[in-house]
């Protein structure tokens, strides 16, 4: 980053790195409610043809611009997020202002609080620029009465289903960092569908009050960004415990900026599986993460070949166990309006309600007994590394006929959905391109409560490679 460059306009700020930007701001080389207004101009101008967000908060995001300017010029400066324009996935409650959750049934609710994390981001002085597109109820499929985001990298493309509104918006440069929720892979499909820096953290270490529940044991909150330094950002602003949460951990929060400009991982031991992360992968996502795996060799880290649990069962439990949950938390809304709800999501309640308590409790033992076996291998090296998913994104001619291949669904989600069932943390960060030009995303996993060494990771990988710093083409639309 140059700082003694002459910011005048959107495109001089839309790709800055969120510490970037933010320093400028609490430096007072620019004001916060410049950088709003840009991105806002950004927004008004491209994303007609993406639609990243439902709703963008445009007279409130100025309100908190300036006073961001005021407390900054007194000296006030809350952290590096003070200022910077950043958005939320429409499952959290924001005061005020609707929250769908990507559903009919909710359309006309309109919180009277903030949610924990919305309540994070104002202490740390973050700019609520607006709220992002999902699917209906953060599963599978968009809501008839919402029109789906689309790919900025290529419109013909999948987003990577939930959080896709929130990547979009990250990628498109509309905003700096995102809130985002990941169920079954929502924040590491659209991260590595559209190029960008997707941390899902250990269940428990980010409050979930106040995010409407898909699927109360398996929802995770985390952070979308274009770099794991400004993704670590966010994280320190909104993890730790909370009065509202009983869930919420109360372990100490760890300096988790610190760890992503830690330059060394000298050391570190990262499991490599061949059989697991080759087994009907597609040829070019399997180069990206055998780079990738030798990139973090030549930085010092020791690999090391390891056998992961069978997780075949456990991505197979995950849907009957997300569906019960989902009955739950849906329980007396769809009694009273089913009528209001897509068919899919209707269906996935309806097989939820209608699980037996046994089928039900042998799931839960057996996620349980993975999730010690995933523990136990984690006590011998310190990440996994895996694919994000088994190939680049999809088209969405193929995506379309997913309900009718459950193979392709189960190849979709053996590399997301186990992390949701055993509630370790995951990075998903770009490691390469397609020939047909879309992003590939790779993952690496971590022991529950370690985000650290996933950060330290990350970043020294993004120190040496350039993935991050791809931008869709101009004006997003291909």
């Amino acid at each position: 980053m140059k700082e003694d460059l002459a910011y005048s306009s959107e495109e001089d700020w839309a790709y800055q790195s969120l510490a970037g930007i933010g320093a400028l701001i609490q430096s007072r080389a620019v004001t916060s409610r410049q950088v709003t207004e840009a991105l806002l101009q950004r927004i008004a101008q491209r994303d007609s043809g993406l639609r990243a967000f439902v709703l963008v908060m445009g007279t409130e995001a100025l309100a908190q611009a300036d006073r961001a300017d005021r407390e900054i010029a007194a000296g006030k400066v809350r952290g590096p997020l003070h200022g910077v324009p950043v958005a939320v996935k429409d499952l959290c409650w924001i005061k005020g202002f609707p929250c769908a959750g990507g559903t009919a049934v909710l359309s006309e609710f309109r919180p009277e609080e903030d949610a924990s994390v919305v309540r994070f981001l104002r202490e740390a002085g973050a700019i609520l620029i607006g709220k992002t597109r999902l699917t209906e109820g953060a599963y599978s499929d968009y809501h008839s009465s919402i029109q789906p985001t689309l790919n900025p990298w290529n419109n013909d493309y999948w987003t990577g289903i939930s959080s896709s509104g929130s990547a979009v918006a990250v990628a498109s440069g509309f905003c700096f960092g995102s809130i985002a929720t990941d169920t079954g892979g929502s924040i590491r499909w659209p991260s590595a569908a559209n190029g960008i820096t997707g941390i899902k953290p250990t269940w428990g270490l980010v409050s979930r009050f106040g995010v409407i529940e898909l699927a109360a044991s398996l929802d995770h909150i985390g952070v979308m960004a274009r770099s794991v330094v400004d993704a670590s950002i966010v994280l320190s602003a909104i993890a730790g415990g909370d009065a509202r949460d009983p869930t919420a951990s109360q372990l100490p929060r760890p300096d988790y900026v610190a760890a992503a400009m830690g330059a060394d991982i000298q050391g570190l031991r990262i499991g490599v599986d061949p059989q697991w992360n080759t087994l009907d992968v597609d040829k070019e996502t399997q180069d990206a993460v055998l780079a990738g795996t030798k990139a973090f060799a030549e930085l010092g880290a020791s690999i090391v070949e390891i056998e992961f649990p069978k997780a075949d069962e456990v991505v197979k439990d995950w849907v009957p166990n997300c569906a019960v949950e989902a009955a739950v938390a849906h329980e007396l809304l769809f009694a009273r309006h089913k009528s209001l709800y897509g068919p899919v999501f209707s269906s996935v309640i309806e097989a939820g309600a209608s699980l037996s308590g046994m089928d039900y409790q042998k799931i839960l033992l057996r996620r349980a007994a993975f999730k010690e076996k995933v523990n136990a291998l984690l006590a011998s090296v310190d990440a996994v590394i895996t694919p994000a998913h088994p190939f680049p994104p999809l088209t969405l001619k193929t995506i379309s006929t997913l309900g009718a291949q459950p193979e392709l669904i189960s190849k979709l989600q053996r590399y997301t959905s186990p992390f949701n069932m055993s509630g370790h943390p995951t990075l998903s960060i770009p490691a390469g391109f397609a020939r047909d030009g879309m992003p590939i995303g790779m993952q690496l996993i971590a022991a529950q409560f370690d985000e650290s060494t996933l950060l330290r990771l990350g970043s020294a990988f993004q120190r040496v490679t350039s993935w991050h710093l791809q931008h869709p083409p101009t004006g997003g639309i291909r």
